[in-house]
């Protein structure tokens, strides 16, 4: 850990930071709100900032500050889901494809290539359709994990690939280990400091494809994610009444959400890079 620190670097330390802060925000701060921030007309309709309404409420008569917070908490949440569950099925079909090779290997990388070379945002703006706006925040999940695994899944089957040859894999074999245990134990601590950083990047693509979707009205508007926040700001002309609040609160967060994971992206990368003996 102390190694960690002292090779992170400024760009990480910074992420870290907002990245706390963001969690702060959007998932600890909306169990404490008194009231439900989705419901409508919960309160007057556009009352200007105060004490008691910080950013103030917006026309459908909701709180803009805490539904900012729920809008954050429900964003990471998706964020959170895909990156796990597609890194989980992405990090183990790249190791077994890598590992395993042969007709294993030409199925998986099929499925894996075919996926990637597919434009996502049409095919989601679809099933968004499809599904009429009232599609689960686990179903959003879902659609968006299914153009997520395959990117972790090519990478890790390229590193599988060299690790195989290793003198250390050959050990394993002669010791009666089996594929499971050899993935497990044998290659997967390898990939340990590479997953963190595809971990990241993933919940750094999910929060913008959620985002993109529910902006054009694909996703369910009727959760608060920042995406929705965006979308009713500017279907009830939050620019042109000048609720300015009510669409820069949502934009804002999303770019400090972009650059907290970015920056720590970054600082885990180079970190990689040193424990490599390679600089940036």
């Amino acid at each position: 850990m102390k190694s960690f620190v002292k090779h992170s670097g400024f760009k990480l330390k910074l992420g870290i930071l907002l990245l706390l802060l963001v969690v702060a925000f959007g998932l600890i701060l909306p169990l404490f709100g008194e009231r439900n921030p989705e419901y409508w007309n919960t309160y007057v309709l556009n009352l200007k900032p105060s004490s008691e309404h910080l950013f103030g409420t917006n026309a459908i008569g909701q709180d803009i500050f805490w539904l900012l917070a729920k809008s954050i908490q429900t964003s990471l949440i998706i964020g959170l889901i895909v990156a796990f569950v597609s890194s989980i099925i992405g990090i183990f079909l790249g190791m077994l494809a890598g590992f395993r090779g042969g007709i294993t290997d030409r199925i998986i990388s099929l499925f894996t290539d075919t996926l990637i070379v597919i434009p996502s945002l049409p095919i989601l703006i679809l099933l968004g359709s499809l599904f009429k706006g009232r599609a689960t925040i686990l179903v959003i999940a879902s659609i968006l994990v299914l153009f997520s695994w395959p990117w972790p899944a090519r990478q890790v089957r390229a590193m599988s690939l060299s690790l195989r040859e290793r003198d250390f894999i050959d050990t394993a074999r002669f010791s009666g280990e089996n594929q499971i245990k050899i993935l497990l134990k044998e290659i997967l601590p390898f990939l340990f400091s590479w997953s963190v950083a595809s971990f990241i990047n993933a919940i750094l693509a999910a929060i913008r494809a959620e985002t993109s979707m529910a902006i054009i009205g694909m996703s369910n508007s009727a959760w608060a994610t920042l995406g929705t926040m965006i979308y009713w700001a500017i279907k009830y002309q939050a620019m042109l009444k000048e609720r300015w609040l009510w669409i820069l609160a949502p934009v804002v967060a999303t770019v400090i959400i972009f650059v907290a994971l970015y920056m720590t992206l970054s600082g885990v990368q180079k970190y990689n890079a040193l424990k490599r003996g390679r600089e940036i």
